[in-house]
């Protein structure tokens, strides 16, 4: 999050000047390096991206142009591109959190069970854990936090997520990918459309 940050249109940086000053920094960040990491993939001017994110919408590209989600923490910027539709997230792993109340405001009463009697430090892991899974399915969703968190339940056995009420099923990878755990929502399986990760330092 330290790092230079890179060019962003006139609309974007007007948003960002309408933001809390961390906030406005953070969303000038991606913005910009979601720009830069298209550029390179497609050798295009990065400004040129048909890029809409807007502060608190999820991003959208121009149709014809895939489907974007991106997603940031203390040190890191995670963006994912797939032709359908896709949703990512990514903490740190070690992030310090209040885990018990996580678990019991925004989880499912069979999730809780699950939890029960584990000790702290494999309580805030696993908390942790399902929180990143949750945050990709609701961004596939295009969802809502409030409305949404308690209803996604992923099964590891088949990297399916389902939506309790609404019926949403959607792929998902989990990875705890060096300091980070990342969840990658997709519409599409991994043996016929393979998950490319680029790790690029700024």
């Amino acid at each position: 999050m330290h790092a230079p940050l890179k060019p962003i249109t006139k609309t974007e940086t007007k948003w960002a000047h309408q933001l809390p000053t961390k906030r406005s920094r953070q969303f000038q960040h991606s913005r910009g390096y979601v720009r830069k990491a298209l550029s390179e993939m497609w050798d295009m001017q990065a400004l040129e991206i048909p890029l809409h994110a807007e502060p608190g919408k999820p991003p959208e590209l121009s149709p014809g142009w895939g489907n974007i989600s991106f997603s940031h923490c203390s040190d890191g910027l995670l963006i994912g591109w797939s032709p359908k539709q896709i949703g990512v997230d990514i903490e740190r792993a070690d992030r310090s959190f209040k885990a018990n109340q996580i678990q019991m405001r925004y989880f499912s009463e069979t999730e809780k069970q699950d939890l029960m009697d584990l000790k702290p430090e494999v309580l805030r892991a696993e908390v942790l854990k399902k929180w990143v899974i949750k945050e990709a399915a609701i961004k596939w969703q295009k969802g809502n936090l409030a409305n949404d968190i308690s209803q996604w339940i992923f099964c590891e056995d088949t990297h399916v997520a389902v939506h309790q009420s609404l019926g949403f099923q959607t792929n998902l990878q989990f990875l705890h990918y060096y300091n980070w755990y990342l969840a990658i929502a997709y519409n599409a399986t991994l043996h016929k459309n393979p998950m490319i990760i680029c790790q690029k330092h700024c």
